[in-house]
Parts: C-alpha cells; structure tokens; sequence
C-alpha cells in the first residue's frame, strides 16, 4: 500500500494541477478574447456554463468508469472492451440528453428575461456543440485512461482533473466553433 502515500499523491497530482490551472487560464483568456461578442448575445453566456460543465462532467463520469475497469483488470484491448463501448455509449446518451435539456431551460429562462432566441436555433447550438465537446473529451478520456494505466500511473490521479479542465476548453471552443458554422456570431 505505498503507493498511496501523501509524498505519491502529492507528486503525481501537482503537476497535473498546475498545467489543468494554465489550460484554465488560457480558457478565459478565450472567452475574454470574444466578450463583445458574447454581450451582443446574452443567452449565450446564459449557455456557456452549463454547456461546458456537461462535457467535463460526462468525461469525469466516463474516466471514472474506465478507470474501475482498469483497476479490476478489465484493460486490455480498447477497441473490444464491453466497458469502454458500453460506458461511452452511455455518456454519450446522458451528455446529448442533458444538452437537449439545457435548450429548453436555457430558452425559458431568456425567455422570461427578454433575452430570448429561437428555440431550434439553440437546440442546435447546443447539440452541435455538444456532440464537438463530447467527442473530443471522451476520445481524450478513454486515450488518457489507457496510456496512465499502462505507465503504471494511477489513472484517478490523471484523468478527473485533466478532463475536468478540457471539457471546459473544447467546450467553449465548440461553442464558438458551432456559433461560426451556424452564423450567429
């Protein structure tokens, strides 16, 4: 059980910490980059919290799976392995049901503080960007996962943090990215 020592933690965590608090940085630094925009658009930035939360949520959900999976011994081949295919599946499903869910709350709340939009055109921002965010977390998630276990880095140690913090990158730049290929912005 010395693996799991304060000394262990600590020096397996700090670094991860530091660069997850640098990518987050640079993540506001994004949105700060594109503010006149998003107040030309307020329900956006009604958007834009809960959107990329669902991403890192669904990823953590997912790395936490995979890494149970792994610590049981259920890693070996990624591309045939039941759990991965299966946990992906399904936080796949809960990540674009809860982006169809947030457009309707999202719509409801602009709309009873005047800042409304079409309720199609909001679905499908939040669906595009979901399905970007989605995809690139849980890619991210299941490579993460496999390469921490099979350098013999405790995957719990890595994966939360680390697509905690992307999910909230890949999710504002999916926004902006849907935002640009739908022409709103």
């Amino acid at each position: 059980m010395t693996y799991y020592t304060v000394r262990g933690i600590v020096g397996r965590g700090f670094p991860i910490l530091v660069t997850t608090s640098l990518v987050g940085l640079i993540t506001g630094q994004i949105l700060n980059y594109r503010l006149e925009q998003l107040i030309s658009m307020p329900i956006i930035l009604l958007l834009i919290p809960s959107l990329i939360k669902i991403g890192g949520d669904t990823g953590s959900m997912l790395g936490a799976r995979i890494s149970s999976a792994l610590h049981m011994g259920f890693g070996e081949n990624i591309g045939k392995n039941p759990v991965v295919r299966n946990s992906v599946l399904a936080a796949m499903i809960v990540g674009l049901t809860a982006s169809s869910v947030l457009s309707i709350i999202v719509w409801l709340v602009g709309h009873l503080m005047g800042i409304g939009i079409g309720w199609f055109l909001l679905f499908k921002i939040c669906l595009l960007a979901g399905i970007i965010e989605l995809t690139v977390v849980f890619f991210t998630t299941v490579v993460i996962s496999f390469v921490s276990h099979r350098f013999g880095i405790d995957p719990d140690d890595t994966v939360i943090p680390i697509i905690a913090t992307l999910g909230d990158l890949v999710g504002v730049t999916g926004i902006f990215v849907t935002l640009h290929l739908l022409n709103v912005l």
